[in-house]
């Protein structure tokens, strides 16, 4: 496949990427997961090989691994009863997927919403890269990932879903761009955060943690919190999101034009993300809030987000939630990994 024709300049859908993976645009190590592609995604898998790092890095014009020769710290293997990846530490992790990209085809990577909500700091590598998570069009090779756990330390096998990749044709323009505001006032908790010396969160162990032994719920009175330096929020959206069906949107990080903290590690929201018909529509937008040096009073309905959405080549063959979702009519939710508070 030497170039990709698209109906229109757009994301692609689930039955493009399927495509590309027919046509070997998409390769991996191991046969691709049922569940695999999403509706206009890719989730990302880690193989068995990682390194532990002493510094980040971009590959610039050479290739990630003769980079990591540079960083590396040691080798790991990733094995199937897993490896423990710990907080505060940076870890580069070859991916089993590899891409092949046909003439008007670019991706762009981001976490994955369970991911940011367990404040892992995720980014995509490819050789010569010059930007993370960006991959330009027509690259032929490897993929990588920098894993940096921020507040828990983390257990992953090889297989591990961390990360998702959305495909692009030609330059789909911006066709709204909302603000999100913060929501102080949902009820009785309106918030969590990170509790310092936790365990090991098992990323592949779903509902299989008590969040009380991982977070602290936050109950305010005044629609205010102050954001301590170092810690790590949980927060919910003051309205609901909804992405129509031919659509999909990514929130940005934010900008000190608004604050100096970051919103939202994990950014992408699928097509029909919040549009469950059977339920009702609309979806809270969970809030991953991590402040910098200063602290910062946060005020109910504060803007702390922007939500860009962009069209899609067509409409998608399935949309968000249709087969099962753990954030689907969503409100302030943690992670997958925890049971119900």
């Amino acid at each position: 496949m030497s170039s990709f024709q698209a109906p229109r300049p757009g994301i692609l859908p689930a039955q493009s990427i399927e495509t590309l993976i027919a046509a070997g645009a998409v390769t991996s190590d191991t046969p691709f997961d049922h569940d695999q592609v999403q509706p206009a995604s890719l989730d990302l898998r880690l193989s068995d090989q990682a390194w532990r790092v002493r510094a980040s890095f971009l590959p610039g014009r050479r290739k990630v691994e003769d980079r990591i020769a540079d960083v590396a710290m040691h080798a790991i293997e990733i094995t199937e009863a897993g490896v423990v990846l710990e907080k505060g530490c940076v870890y580069i992790v070859r991916l089993q997927e590899r891409l092949k990209l046909p003439q008007g085809l670019i991706a762009r990577a981001n976490p994955k919403s369970s991911t940011g909500r367990v404040d892992v700091f995720v980014r995509l590598l490819t050789d010569q890269g010059a930007s993370f998570d960006d991959v330009a069009e027509g690259y032929d090779g490897p993929l990588y990932m920098e894993v940096a756990p921020q507040t828990f330390s983390i257990l992953v096998r090889p297989g591990t879903r961390l990360n998702q990749l959305r495909l692009k044709a030609g330059d789909p323009p911006k066709l709204e761009t909302r603000s999100v505001g913060v929501d102080l006032q949902g009820g009785d908790i309106v918030g969590f955060r990170g509790r310092r010396h936790a365990g090991v969160v098992d990323l592949d162990h779903i509902d299989g943690h008590d969040p009380r032994d991982f977070w602290e719920p936050l109950s305010l009175r005044r629609g205010e919190l102050l954001l301590d330096p170092g810690e790590f929020y949980i927060l919910a959206s003051s309205d609901d999101v909804e992405i129509p069906v031919d659509q999909a949107a990514e929130m940005t990080p934010i900008d000190p034009s608004v604050g100096e903290f970051r919103v939202h590690y994990a950014g992408f929201f699928d097509p029909g993300f919040g549009t469950d018909e059977a339920h009702g529509a609309g979806s809270k937008g969970v809030l991953e809030v991590r402040t910098h040096d200063t602290p910062f009073l946060l005020e109910h309905g504060q803007i702390v987000a922007r939500l860009v959405y962009e069209p899609l080549t067509e409409r998608p063959s399935r949309l968000y939630g249709e087969s099962g979702s753990h954030y689907q009519n969503q409100g302030l939710k943690l992670s997958k990994h925890f049971k119900a508070w």
